[in-house]
């Protein structure tokens, strides 16, 4: 009987052994699998737009670079804003962008006026009108008109603050 006992504990334990080889194999390929999976997804789904652009796509890249401007460093300012309150100032750097060298041109021979326009422009600005994005954007469209209707033919496209700092005292 202790035999029998013996024999049965030893086809357990190799039961049990057979289960932990087959666990140990599965895992492996388990994961092999799901990799080779997960890869043939990633190549079938998302690697398109790996792929080479189509002819338009490479046309209208190139006509969009072809209209960016070109870009006009006007200079940095320092003024006194507006608020009632408090003695406040702006120090801002400004860099346009016009739509080619003749207006750059124009615009070097005009700067004076420019800058004129810029900070008579900045001394009527409160700090709570440029501490939103909007009224930020809105100063930027206000530059832009103000030189546009320096220049004979306009041209300037954008405006760029490449320093924006608002200083209280």
């Amino acid at each position: 009987m202790a035999e029998e006992k013996e024999n049965q504990e030893q086809q357990q334990e190799e039961k049990g052994g057979g289960k932990k080889k087959l666990i140990i194999i599965l895992i492996p390929v388990l994961l092999l699998v799901l990799g080779g999976g997960g890869f043939f997804a990633y190549k079938t789904f998302f690697a398109k737009e790996e792929k080479e652009k189509p002819p338009e796509k490479i046309a209208n890249e190139i006509k969009k670079a072809e209209e960016q401007g070109v870009e006009l460093e006007v200079g940095t300012f320092v003024a006194n804003l507006a608020d009632k309150d408090a003695d406040r100032y702006i120090k801002v750097t400004i860099v346009m962008e016009v739509q080619d060298e003749k207006v750059k041109e124009e615009a070097t021979k005009r700067m004076p006026q420019i800058k004129d326009a810029i900070n008579t422009l900045l001394f009527t600005k409160t700090s709570e009108e440029l501490k939103s994005p909007e009224g930020i954007e809105k100063l930027k469209e206000e530059i832009i008109r103000r030189t546009n209707a320096i220049l004979p033919l306009g041209g300037v496209k954008d405006v760029y603050f490449t320093e924006f700092i608002i200083q209280t005292s």
